[in-house]
């Protein structure tokens, strides 16, 4: 991506795909959208820099492999993260999205044939430096596909994270990230449980599978399928990233054999009513054997006939 004026400051470029779609040509003849080779090697995905004011240019490219002619319509678009931190774009661009003008924003492109559309990237003067991932989306055919733009505004940033609701359940240890400063961030997670009778877990960190978007927050889960039987658990959940950014929440847990302990009280309910029942029969006062008979009363005159 050239820059202009000669402050912007432009980096290797690259495609991806968004929204569940590959940017490839399809076997079938299917298009795709990848920036412009320019005599480069392929690049994955756009990356540029510049301070605020400045405009940055480069082009995009649509090939179009098959045998009929194809319209595809272009447009800028803000990157975002799905709630389970996978890639997605927004509806409506304010940031990045909102900067990028094309050359052309509906393309017609004949059979057979790669049309290349200049576009700039116009960073506003009181633009946060930082990053701010965009997109440059294609729509054609009933598909969708999209390259990623990578601009970072120069200037001081700042790394920094939040780990919120922190919770254990069902197997599962799960918790929030929240990006609280201008860079992306590649987070690194590492978990302790400490029991009753010492630690239960020890996970060293490793890097999670997702890239976190500045101002984004994200719920993930780590799956701890062999927690204790029985015990009394402190988690501790630690996150770090790139930059200094670093926090650390937790959550207690009470682990109970739930089962077990059913069927103890169901055993104590039965011995407790068989207990009962021996009591009241104890109890009950024992009968004569004419219990219940009409007593009948004689006087005895001593005489005799």
């Amino acid at each position: 991506m050239p820059f202009v004026p000669p402050a912007a400051r432009v980096l290797c470029l690259a495609a991806v795909a968004l929204l569940a779609v590959a940017p490839t040509a399809a076997a079938d003849g299917g298009w795709s959208v990848v920036p412009s080779a320019g005599g480069r090697d392929l690049r994955p995905y756009f990356y540029a820099e510049g301070a605020p004011g400045t405009v940055l240019q480069d082009t995009v490219s649509v090939l179009n492999p098959g045998g009929r002619p194809l319209t595809v319509r272009l447009r800028g678009a803000d990157a975002d993260n799905t709630r389970s931190g996978g890639f997605s774009v927004r509806t409506r661009a304010r940031d990045t999205g909102a900067w990028i003008t094309f050359a052309e924003r509906t393309v017609r492109i004949p059979a057979r044939t790669r049309a290349d559309v200049p576009f700039t990237v116009s960073v506003p003067a009181g633009a946060t430096p930082g990053d701010h991932p965009g997109a440059i989306v294609a729509s054609a055919a009933g598909r969708t596909a999209a390259v990623r733009v990578h601009l970072r505004v120069a200037g001081p940033t700042l790394s920094a994270l939040t780990v919120e609701h922190v919770r254990v359940t069902g197997g599962r240890i799960s918790y929030e990230l929240v990006n609280r400063g201008t860079t992306v961030l590649t987070p690194k997670l590492a978990v302790r449980a400490e029991g009753l009778f010492g630690e239960v877990l020890d996970r060293a960190p490793r890097a999670l599978p997702v890239e976190l978007l500045p101002g984004r927050r994200v719920a993930l889960t780590e799956p701890w399928p062999d927690p204790p039987a029985i015990d009394s658990v402190d988690v501790e959940v630690t996150v770090t990233a790139a930059g200094g950014a670093h926090d650390e929440a937790g959550a207690s847990a009470r682990f109970v054999p739930w089962g077990a302990v059913a069927g103890t009280a169901a055993g104590l309910a039965v011995c407790a009513a068989g207990g009962h029942w021996f009591v009241r029969r104890r109890r009950r006062p024992r009968e004569t054997p004419d219990a219940g008979q009409p007593r009948t009363e004689a006087e005895l005159t001593g005489a005799v006939t």
